[in-house]
C-alpha cells in the first residue's frame, strides 16, 4: 500500500497560481501512473493530470496549457507537483493525489482544496 500526503491548496485569486505536492511512500516500487484529480461540490471527480513511471503525461483538455505535473524520485519517497497557473473560479475544488500499481489499485490522500476567487 502506498501512503500519499498532499500539501500546497489555498486561496487564489483569478489568474493566480499555485503548486500542489503529493509525497508518496510504502510501497512505491509498485507505482505506475501517479496524478492529480479534482472534484467540486455536487460533481464527479475528474481527472486533472497524470503522469507515468516512464514520465509520459496527460492532461484534462481544460488545463492544458496552464497546469504542468512533474515527478521526482528517491530511494524513499516519490513527490509528484503540479504547478498551476492562469487559475480560474472553474479550477475551485478539492485536488486529491492518486497513484495506481499494475493491478489497476489506486491509492489516494486525503485532498487539498484550491479555491479561486472571481
Amino acid at each position: 500500500q502506498v501512503q500519499l500526503v498532499e500539501s500546497g491548496g489555498g486561496l487564489v485569486q483569478t489568474g493566480g497560481s499555485l503548486r500542489l505536492s503529493c509525497a508518496a511512500s510504502g510501497s512505491i516500487s509498485s507505482i505506475v501512473v501517479m496524478g492529480w484529480y479534482r472534484q467540486a461540490p455536487g460533481k464527479q471527480r475528474e481527472l486533472v493530470a497524470i503522469i507515468t513511471s516512464g514520465g509520459s503525461t496527460n492532461y484534462a483538455d481544460s488545463v492544458k496549457g496552464r497546469f504542468t505535473i512533474s515527478i521526482s524520485r528517491d530511494s524513499a519517497k516519490n513527490t509528484v507537483d503540479l504547478q498551476m497557473n492562469g487559475l480560474k473560479p472553474e479550477d475551485t475544488a478539492a485536488y486529491y493525489c492518486g497513484a495506481r500499481d499494475l493491478h489497476w489499485n489506486w491509492d489516494w490522500g486525503q485532498g487539498t482544496q484550491v479555491t479561486v476567487s472571481s
